[in-house]
């Protein structure tokens, strides 16, 4: 898996959106525990699971209950009518193990007081064409990567001094190296491919785009916008005579529609395009699992114009506000602000189950070795 820094991680499980990309046919299973300290109306401990980025459970320290955020996760009752019982149990008795690791985390970087918020992200991916898996288990503090798993090595990095002292201590139980592993590489993968045959006719739904030629002003670029597909795994580009363009284009993000379908844009800037060489352009959008492309010329007569408004758009295409965008700014930079980014380090002694946090006197014995 490519690293991702721990800034990115929070933020995108506080907004509850995922990372997307284009990868083929890769499945994923993600968990996000998140600890806060000093931050008021906030919860003190969240916990959030992920497959293919739909959010699939929920807890936090105010509601205290282990939730199914998906219809289809309700059918994990009917294998184990326990399920979600033992995942609120096991929540609760984490979050006083969170807090203590925050406090110890605060001693090694010599904190007093402050806002602090602690999180980890562990998981796996798995590719259901080539069967490849990866697993990934990352922490962070205070806005900085911490320690992580390298699953080829089966070692722990260390890109901080503080955790140095995690390090040699998880580097040296060759046990518990070994569960990592089995979880990273086939407990996770199991757990992951019956979450996905609970919500096959939603997670393996194929839904293809709108698209549309949107343009800002006559001398802006024309972007190619595509909204409602799903998966999220699909590309988009502009080619002229057949060719990909690589010059004078700017790819947008693959982004979430409240809807659960996704969005993006390609854009391309026509400085450089004479108005007899327009009919050589179009623009070209693949969705994964889909042989047909979706094809759109680059044609005067079917551009929208957004002149006067800014250049994103909603679910349905339409521009944005400038007021909008602002307001929205603020909002996310004050979550920003009160999530002031952080770690907990966190141990799975007991991987039976993903969603499960350990067994408390582990944790601590993780987090505090005995010199």
């Amino acid at each position: 898996m490519q690293q991702v820094t721990m800034k990115t991680l929070v933020l995108l499980a506080l907004l509850g959106i995922g990372l997307h990309g284009a990868a083929a046919v890769t499945h994923s299973l993600k968990y996000f525990y998140t600890a806060s300290s000093g931050v008021p109306n906030f919860p003190e401990h969240v916990a959030v699971g992920l497959v293919d980025e739909v959010q699939i459970s929920h807890y936090d320290s105010n509601t205290m209950k282990a939730e199914p955020k998906q219809d289809w996760m309700i059918r994990a009752t009917a294998d184990d009518p326990q399920y979600w019982e033992r995942e609120t149990q096991a929540l609760i008795g984490a979050q006083q193990i969170f807090k203590t690791n925050i406090e110890t985390a605060k001693q090694r970087f010599n904190q007093t007081g402050g806002v602090h918020i602690a999180q980890v992200m562990y998981g796996c991916e798995w590719d259901d064409e080539t069967g490849e898996v990866n697993g990934f288990n990352q922490h962070g503090y205070d806005g900085e990567d911490f320690i992580a798993f390298d699953l080829k090595t089966e070692t722990w990095i260390a890109p901080k001094q503080q955790a140095v002292i995690t390090k040699h201590k998880w580097d040296n139980n060759k046990a518990l190296i070994a569960q990592d592993k089995n979880y990273l590489t086939q407990i996770c993968t199991e757990w992951l491919k019956k979450y996905l045959d609970y919500g096959r006719s939603s997670l393996l739904r194929t839904e293809l785009p709108s698209v549309s030629l949107l343009q800002k002003t006559p001398s802006s670029p024309v972007s190619c916008h595509a909204t409602g597909f799903y998966p999220d795994r699909a590309v988009m580009f502009w080619r002229k005579d057949g060719e990909e363009l690589h010059e004078e284009v700017e790819h947008g993000e693959i982004l979430p529609n409240h809807d659960g379908s996704f969005q993006m844009s390609v854009d391309l800037k026509l400085s450089s395009v004479t108005p007899e060489d327009w009919r050589k352009y179009d623009c070209v959008f693949q969705l994964s699992g889909v042989k047909e492309d979706i094809v759109t010329k680059l044609d005067k007569a079917v551009i929208r114009s957004n002149e006067g408004k800014t250049g994103i758009r909603n679910d349905e295409g339409n521009p944005i506000s400038m007021t909008v965008i602002i307001i929205a700014a603020v909002a996310v930079l004050a979550l920003v602000a009160v999530a002031a980014i952080g770690f907990f380090i966190y141990k799975k002694k007991n991987a039976k189950r993903p969603p499960s946090p350990v067994n408390g006197s582990d944790v601590l014995e993780e987090l505090n070795p005995k010199a």
